[in-house]
């Protein structure tokens, strides 16, 4: 069996911003060798997600705005009264998800139609780190 560890940093333009890693986690499939097997993408973050969608414009910005109605962004959350002012930001990640898998067939991401592979960020403008951990032979 073949493992490879890897990760990507990303650092967002906006404090809440939803970005496509799907070529950077192909290539690391690709570098691993692997041909059948796994790969799992892990925001390794409390305010960050990593999820599988369609990749339009449009669907992000209904996203965002979709989050923002769900776990808006206001002074009055009991976590703020640590001293930290991202409540928000964590709530949103728990509906986003942490992580994906997915098949690998014939040494490449084994997806729907229109499936890629996103990082949404809730709570950035500062380097954060997505583990992508490849399996298989």
């Amino acid at each position: 069996m073949k493992t490879k560890t890897d990760y990507l940093y990303i650092t967002t333009k906006s404090n809440r911003e939803i970005v496509n890693i799907t070529d950077e986690v192909r290539e690391i499939v690709k570098k691993s060798g692997v041909k059948e097997g796994l790969v799992l993408v892990n925001a390794m973050h409390i305010t960050a997600s990593v999820f599988i969608n369609d990749e339009e414009p449009g669907l992000k910005q209904d996203f965002l705005k979709w989050l923002e109605e769900l776990a808006p962004e206001k002074p009055d959350y009991k976590h703020h009264q640590t001293g930290e002012n991202n409540a928000d930001a964590h709530l949103k990640r728990t509906i986003m998800g942490r992580e994906v898998v997915v098949a690998i067939t014939n040494g490449d991401l084994d997806f729907g139609p229109w499936e890629q592979i996103f990082y949404g960020e809730f709570d950035g403008q500062r380097k954060k780190r997505v583990l992508v951990k490849v399996i298989g032979e």
